[in-house]
């Protein structure tokens, strides 16, 4: 069995690429993986304990705002640097959806919503790492109130029709029950999707990176992920 968390960002005109994904956790190393994360979390909140306080954040990490604001940079940048090293020391596969949204609406007359695009996008993408590893897989997602009924009837919908309504539409039948949704602050895994998806929304379609050393520094940390040779980006259109 494999453990599928997902995150997504927020888009806009200017930030026009939509990222939705996540990480796939094998549930026989789930306790020993929570435990590193746990242990990442206290290095720096003092605490191990899921609540928001404790809540790891791309954005505020990065721009010292929320449970991060006040913190030393040096200390919030290796929180990027301690995640990338535990998705590439563990070999986590990591899957994305990138979806530029204005290229997206040109392109088709009546154009799916982003997010339900996303959502069936990488709920494909675990399909089919799942499908490669002989593996079953149960699905959780970061609690969007606007969003969870839709993705919910969405996934029954799927596997009722057998797959996905894409020319070349995947069955998501190793995908067992429905998408389950929480508060990202009650799953660690949950925040590195988290992670994930702010760095990926910042570094991805970005030739333009300002030469500071946080923001080089995360970069790499980044850069790293994606070395790993376990990332796959699907990009839309």
């Amino acid at each position: 069995m494999h453990l599928c968390y997902f995150d997504e960002n927020k888009h806009g005109p200017d930030k026009p690429h939509f990222f939705i994904g996540g990480l796939l956790i094998p549930d026989k190393k789930a306790l020993d993986f929570e435990n590193t994360l746990n242990q990442i979390a206290f290095n720096f909140f003092g605490a191990r304990s899921l609540i928001q306080a404790n809540e790891f954040h791309g954005k505020e990490l990065f721009h010292g705002k929320g449970n991060a604001k006040g913190r030393k940079l040096e200390e919030r940048v290796q929180v990027f640097q301690d995640v990338a090293t535990f998705v590439t020391n563990n070999q986590i596969p990591v899957r994305m959806v990138c979806i530029n949204v204005e290229k997206h609406k040109n392109k088709y007359q009546y154009p799916m919503p982003a997010y339900r695009l996303g959502l069936m996008l990488i709920l494909e993408r675990f399909s089919e790492y799942l499908d490669k590893a002989d593996d079953l897989g149960l699905v959780f997602g970061d609690y969007e109130a606007d969003e969870v009924t839709g993705a919910v009837v969405d996934f029954s919908e799927y596997k009722s029709q057998g797959k996905t309504p894409m020319y070349f539409g995947r069955p998501l039948g190793r995908l067992l029950d429905t998408v389950y949704f929480t508060q990202s602050h009650h799953s660690r895994f949950l925040q590195v999707a988290d992670l994930l998806v702010y760095m990926a929304g910042r570094y991805e379609n970005n030739n333009d990176v300002p030469d500071r050393w946080h923001e080089q520094e995360v970069k790499t940390a980044w850069e790293k992920i994606k070395a790993s040779g376990n990332v796959h980006i699907q990009r839309w259109p």
